[in-house]
């Protein structure tokens, strides 16, 4: 069997020109990266930059909330589904087409830089975090967004990655420990360590996929529920944050960190 494919500029050109039609109808991250930038306070006027941006989805709401928002990728096709998004929002962004690791940067330049589904791409994250912490200014934030080790999504994903069978190529994931232990090699204080869960669940986007793939069925993003329910299930969550345990139950894991 052949090794499994690493996610090229070639790969990523291919998936989000597929993307530039249905972004609708992509999974979003729920919010999540707005909520945690947001927690340490307002960003207007602020400098924020979204690192391997994909769709931008983030950085739009939060240049929508008054940052000077800056997207960065190496995929000109990213780019370009970041762009039509900002023109038909009315939302000015300065797009960047850039190596991640060679950002074009002086020296604390960035208020706040983010990213998710960028660090677990990287065989050696290392050199990614320390150009992040470079980049953002003594006492900015850098908040980074991975896969989380203790999770069905986790051996799902690896199942398919050793079939090459992968969305995305080949990618890793991380525990609570070891994100924050490279954060603060990289040169960041570790402010707060965050998860959340799949929303819908996993057994919904697999049936939804499986439907769309064979049948050309297509079901709604979210399913919808009771309202009960899901105010009970987003009031727990909001619980759960707040326990560090409750980090191992997560698919995704978050570490923001201050620029020393």
């Amino acid at each position: 069997m052949n090794a499994p494919r690493s996610s090229t500029l070639e790969h990523w050109e291919s998936y989000w020109k597929g993307h530039q039609q249905d972004i609708e109808d992509t999974y979003s991250t729920g919010g999540r990266l707005v909520r945690e930038v947001l927690a340490d306070g307002p960003v207007e006027g602020r400098w924020v930059m979204e690192i391997g941006a994909g769709s931008g989805r983030d950085l739009l709401e939060l240049a929508a909330q008054g940052a000077r928002g800056l997207v960065l990728d190496y995929s000109p096709a990213s780019l370009q589904l970041v762009r039509a998004q900002a023109e038909t929002r009315g939302i000015p962004v300065m797009l960047v087409q850039a190596d991640a690791t060679r950002m074009p940067f002086r020296d604390g330049a960035i208020d706040v830089s983010f990213h998710q589904g960028l660090l677990e791409h990287f065989r050696d994250p290392m050199p990614l975090l320390r150009e992040n912490a470079r980049i953002t200014r003594p006492g900015g934030r850098v908040l980074v967004d991975v896969p989380q080790t203790w999770h069905l999504y986790t051996l799902m994903k690896q199942m398919l990655i050793a079939l090459d069978r992968w969305f995305a190529g080949w990618e890793t994931q991380f525990t609570v420990g070891r994100l924050e232990t490279c954060c603060r090699e990289a040169g960041l204080e570790v402010v707060r360590t965050y998860g959340d869960w799949m929303v819908p669940g996993l057994a919904y986007r697999v049936f939804r996929e499986v439907l769309k793939r064979g049948l050309g069925v297509r079901l709604p993003l979210h399913p919808q529920g009771p309202r009960a329910w899901s105010a009970g299930w987003e009031s727990l969550r909001g619980w759960l944050r707040g326990q560090r345990w409750a980090l191992h139950t997560c698919h995704v894991i978050g570490t923001v960190g201050r620029r020393r």
